[in-house]
């Protein structure tokens, strides 16, 4: 039986349904039985980053939208955790997640922020790259070389461990403080040395231009962990919504775990980032429920910044634990159940 030619117009309507029914079944597949809607607060806006696994599945899925019927449910994207948090404390964000060091600068900085939550540690999602002709192959190397960082991020603590690993004093490097995108253009055409970064702007460029790593997390015993911090207002009015929160974000994160292909072509969707550098920069990830912060990630955390104000890149000491949310007896039973 002969078949007609599809229109354009019929052919879009068709890929658009696909895609449709594709969302539509990965929702139903991870979605709870007859989840309870909660009071949520007049409005949620939340800051995330590509990198931001478990919060681009829920906003892929638009989940929270459901959980929080009445409430303006807003996603804002950032290209780095300082800039999440800068917004976060003058009022534009209620909730965000960034990696470790951002909360250590806006805490040194007055910055009336709380940790709420964390993700394990990621320690093989961050390197130290040069160009594959670079004449720099240990860490030693770095002595007097400009290497790009974005100031404040998680890949400055990665750095600072690097020269730390390498017997060097931060005064034997020439940090050259980029955004990401900035960084990866001055780092191809060798206006820097090395670079300093995470994914999935790591994973980008290894498949692009493949690079050498001289060292990543794991090598320099750097956690890389990730945090969940909101506005203290938000935290003290609306408990009970970071519990529905953590149950939701944990449940993404099954899903990426459990339904890899699915999820990569969800985060592929979304971004705009090709399905090879999600793949590889989402096996990199390991499974990361989200849950309240432990005695031993406090500790982690501080000597995060402790390292940063010993180097005299903060302008005071901090004590972690000053900003890191401890609830009632009542709130923690919520926030700590069990999706």
């Amino acid at each position: 039986m002969a078949h007609l030619p599809l229109s354009n117009e019929r052919r879009r309507a068709l890929q658009l349904l696909g895609v449709t029914a594709f969302h539509w079944v990965l929702a139903s597949r991870y979605a709870h039985a007859q989840s309870p809607a909660v009071q949520g607060p007049e409005q949620l806006r939340i800051g995330y980053q590509k990198s931001a696994v478990n919060l681009v599945i829920l906003k892929q899925q638009g989940v929270l939208e459901k959980r929080f019927p009445g409430t303006r449910v807003s996603w804002l994207e950032f290209p780095a955790g300082p800039q999440l948090l800068e917004a976060l404390s003058v009022g534009s964000l209620e909730f965000g997640l960034t990696g470790d060091s951002p909360p250590v600068f806006a805490q040194a900085a007055g910055k009336d922020l709380l940790y709420v939550g964390a993700e394990p540690p990621k320690p093989d999602s961050s390197a130290l790259l040069v160009l594959k002709d670079s004449p720099l192959r240990t860490l030693g190397d770095l002595k007097g070389r400009r290497i790009a960082v974005q100031k404040g991020s998680s890949a400055h603590y990665l750095l600072v461990r690097a020269v730390e690993r390498a017997g060097l004093q931060w005064a034997d490097i020439q940090p050259v403080y980029l955004a990401p995108a900035d960084a990866r253009a001055a780092f191809e055409r060798k206006s820097v040395d090395a670079w300093a970064i995470w994914d999935p702007f790591y994973a980008a460029t290894e498949l692009a231009i493949q690079p050498r790593v001289l060292a990543t997390g794991r090598d320099l015993a750097s956690s890389n962990n990730s945090f969940y911090l909101a506005a203290r207002p938000f935290v003290q009015a609306h408990p009970q919504v970071l519990r529905v929160l953590f149950e939701e974000l944990s449940r993404a994160d099954r899903l990426a775990q459990e339904a890899r292909k699915d999820a990569i072509k969800l985060i592929a969707d979304f971004s705009g980032l090709d399905a090879g550098v999600v793949s590889l920069f989402i096996q990199r990830r390991p499974s990361s429920p989200v849950g309240l912060l432990s005695p031993a990630t406090v500790a982690d955390q501080q000597r995060v910044a402790d390292a940063f104000f010993k180097l005299g890149l903060i302008p005071k000491p901090v004590n972690v634990a000053d900003i890191v949310w401890r609830p009632s007896a009542a709130q923690l039973a919520a926030a700590s159940a069990k999706p």
